[in-house]
């Protein structure tokens, strides 16, 4: 599903209304027919309902959601926040409309509460939508503290108001929503932090805009559903075998960190991955021998630190090559200096002798990477890198801060700039692709916010890639079902104590759920 700017969704809501022709009140009464079907799936059995509307486009859904909520019998209170002559358009058109059939309207925003608001059981906030431009002013500002201070369920028209469509963050002051009910398509600001929070629970309703209109506006970012996700997960045919399913080689472990390498191996073979390899420190082999009885080990040669050394590049390497291996290089490798200069060999070989191997890289691999950003640059569209901020601080020497500021642009950028697929993980994971496509995943919980589930998902990103999907598609889906695995595992076992090994387990599970 496309995700929009603010500037996006008024480009397409003018093509559709001039350029296709259908009015723009037509919208209006479709949007508000939308709302009010989630307001009865919702809120069945509230009667007595207040609604905030502003001047403009937004306000106008709202007086629609009030005509046709008293249709249904509600009793519903409008409370208009602009002096009635400062309505304009298709709102002022639905303003009178109320007026002649005799709505309750009681004007807020002149200084006076009206008596009504505290016996209200829901509130619909339609005080601005996406037109909103710069801090929330008074007096709307106080008539924003008082809904927010009130213990009553609040669901928003389109944005909860005083949020930026853009970036998520409240203009001076912002609408805390339990439920945001978006017309049309999700806009950015909807699924980023802090926007996601003061949201509540998302919901997108379509009012027809014609999908022409949509796809000329050539929009790059994309929310990964579960329609999406659905779409790429092929049937097992009966009659395949181990081999249909490809290899992982999995490059990992460490002293101390042998549980990394255990959950990225295991996660390959439960993202459906037919054969899994690990390539690990020779005195680790019988630990991990015997931690694994699915997954094969390929012991090599290691430091006095017991980590792989670089004189293990070869047989990594050749083996690779020989068995048609995806590369999972990374999790819980050290940052020993010999071991940096093997993950730096690893990648300038691949280029170098033309061996074309596919990679995921992340965890030390990623660190290795950022002491050489030379490297990097050897790297080309067949790797994935998996960075959570500090990582990704690392590989691009800006502050984390900056980073996060804008987690879209930054993912959008790195791939396109390093032509590789970036997947840059947090609340929300962004994924950025070579074409500049942006991905926003929409699973994932709380409960994942500990150690070791970054090396679960590149393991499900390299046993997905190993079966034949592309790397955009192995990346994004592979986000998609580490999400869907953690909410799986929250759901059965709740958020605190959560760990990665809990998650790991549900993504079979993840994957058949889909089907269903």
């Amino acid at each position: 599903m496309k995700v929009v700017t603010a500037a996006e969704m008024r480009q397409i809501d003018q093509d559709t209304i001039e350029g296709i022709g259908i009015p723009g009140i037509v919208l209006m009464e479709t949007a508000g027919s939308a709302i009010v079907r989630a307001i009865e799936q919702h809120y069945p059995t509230y009667q007595r309902i207040g609604i905030f509307v502003g001047k403009g486009n937004n306000g106008g859904d709202g007086l629609v959601i009030a005509r046709q909520l008293v249709h249904a019998g509600r009793d519903v209170h409008l409370f208009p926040v602009s002096p009635a002559d400062s309505f304009t358009g298709e709102a002022e058109i639905n303003l009178q409309i109320a007026k002649r059939l005799g709505l309750q309207i009681e004007f807020y925003g002149t200084g006076t509460v009206p008596t009504t608001l505290a016996s209200c059981e829901l509130f619909v906030d339609a005080i601005f939508g996406t037109g909103l431009r710069g801090t929330v002013r008074e007096p709307i500002a106080t008539v924003i503290n008082a809904i927010n201070s009130l213990d009553t369920p609040i669901l928003s028209v389109d944005l909860p108001s005083g949020l930026d469509a853009d970036t998520g963050n409240p203009l001076g002051i912002c609408v805390r929503a339990d439920r945001t009910v978006t017309i049309g398509l999700p806009k950015r600001g909807l699924l980023v932090h802090p926007g996601a929070e003061f949201a509540g629970k998302l919901e997108i309703v379509d009012i027809g805009f014609p999908e022409q209109v949509i796809d000329a506006q050539g929009i790059k970012v994309n929310w990964t559903t579960t329609t999406q996700a659905l779409q790429w997960v092929p049937p097992r045919p009966p009659a395949s075998h181990k081999g249909t399913y490809g290899r992982v080689l999995v490059v990992a472990g460490s002293t101390g960190m042998t549980g990394a390498a255990a959950l990225a191996s295991e996660a390959a073979l439960r993202a459906g991955a037919g054969l899994v390899t690990l390539a690990t420190p020779k005195h680790l082999n019988p630990i991990l021998e015997g931690l694994l009885p699915e997954v094969m080990t390929l012991p090599l040669p290691e430091t006095d630190a017991g980590s792989l050394s670089v004189s293990a590049a070869s047989a990594i390497l050749e083996f690779a090559e020989k068995t048609k291996s995806v590369l999972a290089i990374g999790p819980g490798l050290s940052q020993h200096s010999d071991t940096v200069l093997l993950v730096h060999q690893l990648v300038r070989e691949n280029r170098e002798r033309a061996l074309n191997l596919r990679m995921v890289v992340d965890a030390d691999g990623l660190n290795a990477l950022s002491q050489v950003p030379e490297v990097i640059s050897l790297l080309d569209r067949e790797a994935i890198l998996t960075p959570h901020p500090g990582e990704m601080s690392r590989l691009t020497s800006s502050s984390v801060p900056s980073l996060e500021a804008d987690r879209i642009r930054t993912a959008q950028q790195f791939a396109s700039e390093h032509n590789l697929t970036l997947v840059f993980k947090g609340a929300p994971t962004v994924t950025g692709l070579v074409n500049g496509d942006v991905w926003i995943n929409s699973t994932g919980n709380p409960g994942m916010a500990t150690g070791g589930m970054g090396d679960v998902l590149t393991g499900i990103i390299a046993g997905l890639m190993a079966q034949g999907h592309s790397n955009e598609t192995a990346a994004v889906l592979g986000v998609y079902l580490h999400g869907l695995a953690g909410d799986i595992a929250a759901e059965a076992l709740g958020m605190h104590g959560l760990v990665a090994s809990d998650v790991l387990k549900a993504v079979p599970k993840a994957i058949s759920s889909l089907r269903k």
